[in-house]
């Protein structure tokens, strides 16, 4: 049995870009965490009251916070991605969610999390609970780190599984957003997790099982 979860909203209601500028405030710069914070707050509320797509805006604020690590290696980004996981995402985990999985994971399922989080900020997340990643990679170059290719979202999440686990279809799938409608329509059983409105009117309509919803957060 294969079971797919996205993170993002779904597994936790955390950052990675919080996670991320935490780190730096403790370990690189305060003064530069408080500017890259200051930065970001105008597009923040515009993304809040909707202006904006939020998901699409949480994903580019993701990419640019790389450009904050000085001198990285894949060594550093472990240090990084294990920060950001133990002081922001595990702390704010859907402990509920997550359960469902270890639940999938003791009854035999291959469990992975398919997200478009660079794959050195969710590792450590699942490592927790013994899932693998599909995340999306990324490259170094003369002390910096970036983004190798195209983001794991949207179709691109479901055929990154589908060809990198040789399959049609997956079993469960598990996701918050309408970006996660893609990855749901493939999965025997698709589970729409504290949907936003356009996921939960897909759901609704198709029959799918909802867990959660966002009034309750």
């Amino acid at each position: 049995m294969i079971v797919i979860s996205d993170m993002m909203g779904t597994l936790t209601t955390g950052s990675p870009v919080l996670g991320l500028v935490d780190w730096v405030r403790h370990n690189q710069s305060k003064m530069q965490a408080r500017l890259y914070m200051a930065s970001i707050m105008p597009s923040y509320f515009i993304a809040k009251r909707g202006w904006i797509d939020w998901q699409k805006w949480g994903q580019e604020l993701m990419v640019n916070s790389l450009k904050m690590i000085k001198e990285a290696t894949p060594e550093k980004m472990k240090v990084v991605g294990e920060w950001a996981v133990e002081h922001d995402l595990w702390k704010k985990r859907r402990e509920h969610v997550i359960a469902r999985l270890l639940d999938h994971k003791s009854k035999g399922a291959e469990v992975y999390i398919a997200s478009s989080v660079v794959e050195p900020l969710i590792e450590p997340f699942a490592n927790r609970i013994g899932a693998q990643t599909i995340g999306t990679p990324v490259e170094y170059k003369n002390g910096h780190v970036r983004v190798a290719g195209d983001l794991v979202a949207q179709e691109r999440k479901i055929e990154q599984v589908l060809s990198r686990l040789g399959i049609h279809r997956v079993d469960f799938a598990y996701g918050d957003t309408w970006m996660d409608v893609p990855l749901l329509e493939h999965a025997v059983h698709p589970v729409a997790v504290y949907p936003d409105e356009k996921l939960k009117a897909v759901a609704i309509e198709r029959g799918w099982e909802i867990l959660g919803s966002r009034a309750e957060d």
